[in-house]
């Protein structure tokens, strides 16, 4: 049977024994989460009106409560220590995106330069619920229905403090790897990577081969293999630029805008000292243009 979410609390405050072997959540004063994608997550938490259960299960995070956490498609599970010997077990489900809806955002991510950069390089952007929304889906929770949760203490107010304690727990563990909000939907960071990957790669390595193809076929006589000699066959010239190398011709022109490709990719993250690093990278950009401007002159 599902927690209603209410305000009933008729449960005398108990205090929980110490175990060993729980998570402690890192932020022991203040708001928990340090991300944008965790801070968003316990906001909307809280905007469900879940009454004084969030702050202590706040209580429990921070003392040590809740067991390592098991994150899978649509379920997180974990044990949390309460008052009794026997930790309580905890479930809380958010039902993962289908395939086809999965498609939808992959499309959406492959459409912004920014986000296919960052994903690909195993960092989230911070605008990623762009693509979700633009794919009529959800990253996160947005209403208290979307989240069904289970524990086996006798409080049936919900989020019990053992619920909300893994929350508070599970915000974290997004803040060490943010991927794990795709994994809760139904896509690991390997699987997310993979796709966006095939994505770009299958249209610029098809052409391509197509282009190679043409000329060959084009260049080479009749009757003769196509493709390039055995490399035992051309060690001796392996070295040695071949004849097409002048037909080559560069005419570099400079860059309307020669810091393009870093506006390309927005803000980067506040401990890389962005503002500075940005600067700094702008002007490497533009003394590149204005080098190989002058060389070709």
């Amino acid at each position: 049977m599902s927690r209603r979410y209410d305000y009933w609390d008729h449960f005398e405050p108990s205090r929980p024994k110490p175990t060993t072997e729980g998570v402690k959540a890192k932020s022991q004063r203040g708001a928990i989460g340090e991300t944008w994608w965790s801070t968003r997550f316990i906001k909307l938490l809280e905007s469900f009106g879940m009454g004084p259960r969030l702050g202590r299960g706040r209580s429990y995070a921070r003392s040590g409560q809740v067991l390592p956490l098991s994150i899978e498609a649509g379920l997180v599970k974990t044990k949390v220590q309460g008052s009794r010997s026997t930790p309580y077990a905890v479930e809380i489900r958010l039902a993962p995106l289908t395939d086809g809806n999965w498609e939808k955002v992959f499309e959406r991510m492959s459409e912004q330069a920014v986000f296919m950069a960052k994903l690909l390089a195993g960092e989230m952007p911070a605008n990623i619920e762009e693509a979700f929304a633009a794919a009529q889906v959800s990253l996160l929770p947005q209403t208290v229905k979307d989240l069904v949760t289970e524990c086996s203490c006798p409080d049936w107010a919900n989020p019990c403090k053992h619920v909300a304690a893994v929350f508070y727990i599970l915000a974290e563990a997004f803040d060490g790897d943010p991927f794990l909000i795709f994994a809760l939907r139904g896509r690991t960071k390997e699987q997310v990577i993979d796709k966006l990957r095939g994505m770009r790669s299958p249209s610029i390595e098809g052409r391509r081969a197509v282009t190679e193809t043409e000329s060959e076929n084009l260049a080479a006589p009749v009757g003769e293999q196509l493709g390039p000699p055995p490399l035992a066959e051309c060690l001796a010239s392996f070295w040695t630029a071949g004849g097409q190398l002048s037909q080559i011709q560069a005419n570099p022109v400079p860059a309307e805008v020669p810091d393009a490709l870093i506006r390309q990719l927005g803000p980067l993250p506040p401990h890389l000292r962005s503002e500075e690093l940005l600067q700094q990278l702008s002007h490497a950009y533009a003394e590149l243009v204005r080098r190989s401007t002058d060389a070709g002159e």
